[in-house]
């Protein structure tokens, strides 16, 4: 693996990009103006937010965009000397034959309160010589004040028929042979985010002279489908100890706790229960899989699901 591809193949221009077509058309009537804005991009993981950044530095700035840009990840650097240091250090320098310079601060939705109040005044004190592009995914962790000195632009999830595509064109560029149903299997996993589906897709040709579907989930070590639907069956045909050796099965093939819930979600959509049913399944699951987000034990929490799946039974 000489290179990865989520970066050889990231987009360069804004029309470069898959889908956000209105995220695009928008972004690109402000860089042509030269009158931008601080902006504010929220939306899912692998949907576009950092290269929308970098596509807009390049097309203000040339060659010369490295002099004027300066990237920050906020959740490894969230405290408020981060932006008292490394940021106004860099926003009050002047920038490189440009009326500003540009600082792109990822996942400024963990920056602590402290620090995104510290933001807002540097925000506010070099607002004529740097402009700030801040990227969340959750906008409702980033404070008011930053969010009315931001034009916020919403990124959705990719849909699959644009990261299949994509995909293409990244297959034909690197000459390797992929089936068709692998590209459905891919856009499965991945739930939107293109830059997770590009490295599936890599890891994936590692595996085999030709990407199949089976390389695909071995790539992913994403919960067995047939498996996870096997086990939920036995759990609400009220039979406790096959849905646990089928749970057991899951974790021994190495899928982790949040695969097994995103795969059991699926399976109870995909169901012909009634609604009522899936109503009273989905309410469970999102019961147990916001105690394993608070850290509780993963295999005991599944097994404790399966239980109230079973019990449902009687009721």
């Amino acid at each position: 693996m000489s290179e990865i591809w989520a970066e050889k193949y990231r987009p360069r221009l804004l029309t470069d990009m898959s889908g956000q077509s209105s995220v695009v058309e928008r972004l690109s009537a402000l860089v042509k103006s030269d009158a931008l804005p601080h902006l504010l991009f929220a939306g899912p993981a692998g949907s576009g937010k950092t290269t929308s950044a970098l596509c807009i530095a390049r097309e203000l700035y040339g060659d010369s965009w490295h002099a004027n840009f300066m990237e920050l990840n906020a959740s490894n650097e969230r405290g408020i000397d981060t932006i008292r240091v490394k940021v106004k250090d860099f926003a009050k320098t002047m920038p490189v034959g440009k009326k500003f310079k540009i600082i792109y601060l990822d996942e400024a939705d963990a920056l602590t309160a402290d620090a995104q109040h510290a933001l807002r005044r540097t925000m506010e004190k070099y607002s004529e010589t740097t402009r700030f592009i801040l990227a969340c995914n959750y906008m409702s962790k980033i404070i008011i004040p930053i969010q009315s000195r931001c034009a916020v632009f919403r990124f959705s999830t990719l849909d699959a028929e644009g990261m299949v595509t994509y995909l293409k064109r990244i297959v034909a560029g690197e000459a390797i042979a992929v089936e068709e149903d692998a590209y459905g299997a891919i856009t499965d996993v991945a739930e939107g985010d293109m830059r997770r589906a590009i490295n599936l897709l890599q890891t994936a040709s590692i595996l085999g002279k030709r990407v199949t579907v089976k390389n695909v989930k071995e790539a992913s070590s994403s919960a067995d489908a047939e498996l996870v639907e096997k086990m939920i069956n036995a759990s609400l045909g009220g039979d406790f100890k096959a849905a646990c050796a089928a749970l057991l099965e899951c974790i021994k093939s190495g899928a982790s706790s949040e695969d097994i819930i995103r795969e059991i979600s699926r399976c109870i959509h995909a169901s012909s229960m009634d609604d009522e049913r899936k109503l009273f399944f989905l309410d469970k699951l999102g019961e147990y899989e916001f105690r394993l987000t608070e850290g509780s034990n993963p295999r005991i929490q599944l097994e404790a699901m399966l239980a109230s799946f079973a019990a449902s039974k009687r009721l």
